[in-house]
């Protein structure tokens, strides 16, 4: 079984569901030769689990793009996942991060999502102020707000794991046990960080709620994804122009192009660029 995966859940007897998200391989790919101060990734990574744990829903295909954009410290966070949770991201941060709240890294901005579907017409977007002092509960109010269901999200992010219990109150919650939501809530409320971040979904569900019956679906693996593709740069720099790139070439003596979300530099002389042109003169 595959370390990094999604594993849903469901409360057979209350109406409740839930999820456990465990990023190993895919953090450490998300964060390699990044350079992250601890503050801004565990920020990144406790989003990176609130993102997969989204994008889990995604019924077709589809890419979920989450950004939180501030006036602190950290200026954006973004991350992106398809319907087959494969997930990338990055982060942007001026120097010196303290280690300090959300609000604090962060500052007054706010948190935009975008999903773009199979048979949508154009992409859905929704944009809220940032509200809530950890990333948990800026995602908290998000979803309860947006889904008109109440939502309880536990996040950590170490080195080496960034993790994620998500809990979510169904329709008929109250009717199958008025008292159902609150106590599992309170049972949630008693993992600790080192727990999240150090047990399998099963050892974890397993010290949370020995005494209730969970019907536990199949795990979903999640992977970091974040491939060349030259494709779109030769795209980006057709729609640019030949003229606009000859200029930078003159100016710069190549064309540099920076992709931060996959942390890659893409370059190219002025035989490269001719070389780019002259093909797309011939295809036409």
């Amino acid at each position: 079984m595959p370390v990094d995966r999604i594993q849903p859940f469901l409360f057979e007897h209350l109406d409740l569901r839930g999820a456990v998200v465990v990023l190993e391989d895919t953090w450490q790919g998300l964060t390699r030769n990044r350079r992250y101060p601890a503050p801004v990734a565990r920020l990144l990574g406790e989003m990176s689990a609130v993102a997969a744990l989204i994008a889990a829903n995604l019924k077709q295909p589809g890419r979920l793009t989450l950004q939180l954009r501030g006036e602190g410290p950290v200026s954006l966070l973004v991350l992106d996942c398809d319907e087959q949770l494969r997930l990338k991201g990055m982060a942007r941060w001026n120097e010196p991060v303290a280690d300090t709240t959300a609000p604090v890294l962060l500052g007054h901005g706010h948190l935009l999502l975008n999903l773009d579907a199979a048979g949508m017409r154009q992409p859905y977007q929704s944009m809220v102020p940032l509200q809530g002092d950890r990333i948990a509960e800026i995602f908290e109010h998000y979803l309860s707000q947006s889904e008109q269901t109440p939502t309880r999200l536990i996040l950590a992010a170490s080195e080496h794991r960034a993790a994620g219990l998500f809990l979510q109150k169904l329709p008929n919650a109250d009717a199958r046990d008025a008292d159902g939501w609150n106590r599992i809530q309170i049972l949630a409320g008693t993992l600790r960080q080192e727990e999240l971040l150090t047990l399998t979904p099963a050892a974890l569900l397993a010290r949370l709620f020995p005494e209730d019956d969970l019907r536990v679906f199949d795990p979903r693996p999640v992977t970091h994804h974040c491939p060349e593709d030259h494709d779109k740069i030769h795209a980006m720099l057709r729609s640019l122009g030949r003229a606009e790139c000859e200029a930078i070439l003159h100016d710069k003596g190549e064309v540099h192009v920076r992709d931060d979300l996959c942390n890659r530099d893409y370059r190219f002389d002025a035989a490269a660029i001719q070389a780019l042109f002259e093909a797309a003169a011939r295809f036409h």
